[in-house]
């Protein structure tokens, strides 16, 4: 005869993976019953860390791929400036006159606005954290679950 393995008020069937049994639960199961119930759990477990995964892939994804975007726009700028700086240059110094202070002009104005997107995406790229939730409920799995190859005698 096995024990229920949930208050009797509770129908539905679900325990919480991870919830501790009693001691009289424990010890009125059968060896199978007992393998069922840690099968379910690890298997609710997993599918559980699995999809805390999934979603943190997805949030992380989109602020890194926005960080890497005003990286690529502020790396466009910075090519703007050397382009443009390279024609003032050589402007400058063929001319002497207009048409090169105004190639420096807009050379400056694209470095204003390199430095501006680089910014903006050293600030995205710093609130990407990684996968901090899945790897904190990870390393709350029990250590039964760990090997413990010490302690086995066969």
């Amino acid at each position: 005869m096995t024990v229920p393995t949930q208050d009797p008020g509770v129908d539905s069937g679900y325990r919480p993976a991870g919830a501790p049994h009693t001691a009289d639960e424990v010890r009125g199961s059968s060896i199978g019953e007992l393998m069922r119930q840690v099968t379910s759990d690890l298997s609710t477990l997993m599918r559980q860390e699995v999809e805390l995964a999934k979603a943190e892939i997805r949030q992380e994804g989109k602020k890194a791929g926005k960080a890497a975007g005003l990286f690529g726009g502020a790396g466009f700028g910075g090519y703007m400036v050397a382009l443009f700086l390279s024609i003032a240059l050589w402007a400058g110094l063929s001319n002497v006159m207009d048409a090169g202070w105004a190639a420096l002009i807009v050379a400056v104005i694209w470095g204003a606005i390199a430095a501006v997107l680089y910014s903006m995406a050293k600030k995205n790229a710093q609130r990407v954290r990684g996968f901090k939730q899945t790897s904190d409920s990870v390393q709350r799995i029990p250590d039964a679950l760990k090997p413990h190859p010490e302690g086995v005698t066969r």
